[in-house]
């Protein structure tokens, strides 16, 4: 009967035989205890301190006692707790001995001798304690609760990748993959995928939208569709999982529930796997909702399970080492989750037998015409709810039937991806035609300029040009002037580099028997530097470099 009375039934029983406890002798008082351990379930030292406290606690032998800190006391801490921003009590408590002194000294504080020494003396806890109405009046009248998923999820275990150890067909990873777009505002389509580990088999369905209601719904489903029994499912942290409805009907299920760490992907390596793989390749990241999409993606889910089941080979952790910062992956040959389940021992006959009679009738180019079909709907309906269906990218026309679709498969290649919820053709980018510079009726001034003084620099060219047109030229024209410079001198520095690269060197400084820019053996000399370009070659003044006797002769050895 351990367990099965509520904490009330226990009170009750435990103020009924505490006269009794108390006037009996000392082998009387064992049996009491062993009875009431055997009813109300608990350990025989909590039933002792239980008849103890029902016997200390009568209403004329009650101490009254005087409370430590009073009202002054409070209405200090309430100071000290504004006056520090509102921190929690721990911090308050640290700082409180450096807090004090400043507002007494100030006169924002004033505590007698016996208060003080209680106020420094106060532990976090009993800050906490004597906060709790006026941080609850803060608040706007309301108390800040631990929410009710929380709880849940603590009693949930967690699971990690590691964890597994090669389970039997039927322990599924369970998540929802949110078709939102660029936003999560609203309510929108969620799927919800279910990966058996053993053998990879998936199942998506789609939710109108994100309640555990549905979750639950689709969890039924899946129960119908997945050829064996589920008997474990590992979720995420996520409330739509881990609440009073989803978790109390996997265990009437039997169905053992597990979670994954929070913020640990990792965790849930296998359904994450096929969140891209399968669903993301399938739908795309385009914003879906309604009933109507809703259905769409269910015509489209139940075409892909039996082609991604049983024609689409997937990879499978074997094994894995680390080797210093290396990490070393194995894995199994590419297999179908239709193949695996053909080749486990720990599934029936009769269950494979079902398999291969049902791939007999699977006819894969049919499967994929109904693919395709569904992806052209969902993709016309994204496209029109972002308003960007452009004739240009018109979809193409759905197959009329398998043999029509697969006569084209070879010979629309190039048309490109035909899943247009994924790519969209966008239109050939307009060139833009170039504006007037207001630097163009001058241009031929700033060459000048540059031609005479190499070294010109942007802030000096727009100074000249302020002298000429005042109200035309000022700070703001800086970076346009620093930006026709740079293409003066990359528009010159491509003139002479492809001269150069085509047999025309500079002469070399100091050739014997030349000057500086004389023709040798005869080759002609290079044409000089253009005047824009002496500004990078030439070296500063100031700064040329001298060499020192010694280390010119240092160079010539």
């Amino acid at each position: 009967m351990a367990g099965r009375i509520s904490m009330g039934a226990r009170r009750e029983i435990t103020a009924a035989v505490v006269d009794r406890y108390r006037s009996a002798g000392r082998a009387d008082k064992g049996r009491i205890l062993d009875e009431l351990c055997a009813v109300t379930g608990w350990h025989r030292k909590h039933a002792v301190r239980a008849l103890a406290i029902h016997v200390a606690i009568s209403p004329e032998a009650r101490r009254q006692r005087r409370p430590t800190y009073g009202a002054p006391i409070r209405d200090a801490l309430v100071a000290l707790w504004e006056a520090s921003d509102r921190i929690c009590g721990k911090r308050l408590r640290v700082m409180i001995p450096t807090l004090l002194p400043s507002l007494e000294r100030h006169g924002r504080l004033k505590l007698d001798h016996a208060d003080r020494a209680l106020v420094l003396g106060v532990s976090a806890a009993t800050i906490d304690r004597l906060l709790v109405e006026t941080k609850i009046a803060a608040a706007g009248g309301k108390r800040r609760r631990v929410g009710f998923y929380s709880a849940v999820r603590r009693e949930v275990p967690i699971r990690t990748f590691n964890d597994w150890h090669d389970p039997p067909p039927g322990f599924c990873e369970v998540d929802m993959v949110a078709h939102g777009g660029t936003s999560v505002a609203g309510s929108f389509i969620q799927t919800l995928t279910m990966v058996d580990v053993a053998t990879g088999w998936t199942e998506c369905m789609p939710l109108v939208t994100r309640e555990s209601g549905l979750v639950v719904r689709a969890m039924e489903c899946a129960q119908n569709l997945f050829p064996w029994l589920i008997r474990g499912a590992d979720f995420d942290n996520d409330s739509a999982f881990m609440n009073d409805v989803v978790v109390p009907w996997c265990r009437m299920q039997k169905i053992e529930v597990t979670r994954s760490r929070a913020y640990k992907k990792n965790d849930q390596a296998f359904v994450e796997q096929k969140n891209g793989a399968v669903v993301r390749r399938l739908v795309g990241y385009g914003r879906f909702d309604g009933v109507e999409t809703t259905r769409v993606l269910e015509r489209l889910y139940a075409a892909s399970r039996l082609h991604t089941n049983f024609f689409q080979p997937s990879f499978k952790l074997k094994d894995k080492r680390r080797e210093g910062a290396k990490v070393i992956k194995r894995y199994h040959v590419p297999a179908t989750p239709y193949a695996r389940a053909l080749a486990h021992p720990k599934l029936s006959k009769g269950v494979k037998r079902r398999l291969r009679e049902l791939y007999r009738t699977l006819d894969p180019v049919a499967l994929l015409a109904e693919m395709r079909d569904a992806q052209t709907e969902l993709g016309t309906r994204v496209g029109a709810r972002a308003g960007k269906l452009a004739a240009a990218a018109s979809p193409p026309a759905p197959a009329t039937n398998a043999a029509a679709f697969a006569k084209g498969l070879g010979n629309d290649v190039h048309l490109g991806e035909q899943r247009i919820i994924h790519r969209r053709m966008h239109k050939p980018y307009k060139k833009r035609m170039k504006m007037p510079s207001m630097l163009d009726p001058h241009l031929a001034d700033i060459e000048r300029w540059l031609a005479a003084e190499p070294r010109l620099t942007a802030l000096a060219i727009l100074g000249r040009l302020a002298e000429h047109s005042p109200e035309q030229f000022g700070p703001p024209q800086h970076t346009i002037v620093q930006r026709l410079l740079r293409s003066l001198r990359r528009n010159a520095a491509e003139v002479i580099i492809p001269r150069m690269a085509g047999g025309t060197a500079p002469a070399t400084i100091g050739d014997p028997g030349t000057g500086a820019g004389a023709a040798c053996d005869g080759h002609s000399a290079t044409s000089p530097v253009p005047p824009i370009l002496r500004a990078t070659t030439q070296p500063r003044p100031g700064r040329q470099s001298e060499l020192h006797p010694s280390s010119e002769s240092n160079i010539l050895r």
